[in-house]
């Protein structure tokens, strides 16, 4: 397979509405589908991501892949299974809303802090065309969520309340994750 170039904040593709997935193409015996999602898949790895959304690789279809296994971005995240959704809708968000720090490859190096529902619902298709629908609850919630934003042409920075949140990693990392880290210790 192959690793894509992923667009960056400021490429039009990232403020597009995407395109339904077309089914005939999806399970065209071509495969090219199926190929996209694999690259796709390789290209989130590669990249040290726990989600990444077609449009993220130039590509205007409403395709999302996700995946946290041992990730080095999110040390202490849950594990998610490999998951392909093709077709996402978010068909419920819970009333409780967490504010979270989030990431993005298409804005690498940006760290915000962003209010998301905790609890979500979501129906899409697999990469088969079979129809599932799935309830999601904090950190798989927040990449659903994060994930559908760039299928509707949003990026984190549009979810943002308080734009002095938003840190480039490296301080974030110095100024920001250790004392948090330190604060929540100090309160148990």
């Amino acid at each position: 397979m192959a690793v894509l170039k992923v667009a960056k904040l400021g490429n039009p593709i990232l403020r597009q509405i995407a395109q339904p997935v077309d089914f005939e193409l999806l399970n065209s015996p071509v495969g090219e589908m199926q190929v996209l999602i694999d690259n796709m898949i390789d290209t989130m790895r590669e990249e040290d991501g726990v989600g990444l959304a077609a449009p993220q690789i130039f590509q205007s279809l409403q395709l999302v892949v996700m995946e946290c296994s041992f990730n080095e971005r999110y040390p202490e995240a849950p594990e998610i299974p490999m998951t392909v959704l093709v077709n996402p809708v978010i068909t419920h968000y819970g009333e409780e809303k967490a504010m979270g720090w989030e990431g993005c490859l298409s804005l690498k190096d940006l760290r915000g802090l962003v209010p998301r529902s905790e609890k979500v619902t979501v129906e899409y298709f697999d990469r088969e065309g079979n129809f599932i629908t799935i309830k999601a609850e904090g950190f798989p919630a927040v990449v659903l969520q994060h994930e559908i934003d760039h299928l509707q042409g949003k990026v984190f920075l549009d979810r943002m309340t308080d734009l002095s949140q938003l840190s480039y990693l490296e301080e974030f990392e110095e100024y920001i994750a250790d004392k948090e880290t330190i604060d929540s210790e100090s309160t148990q």
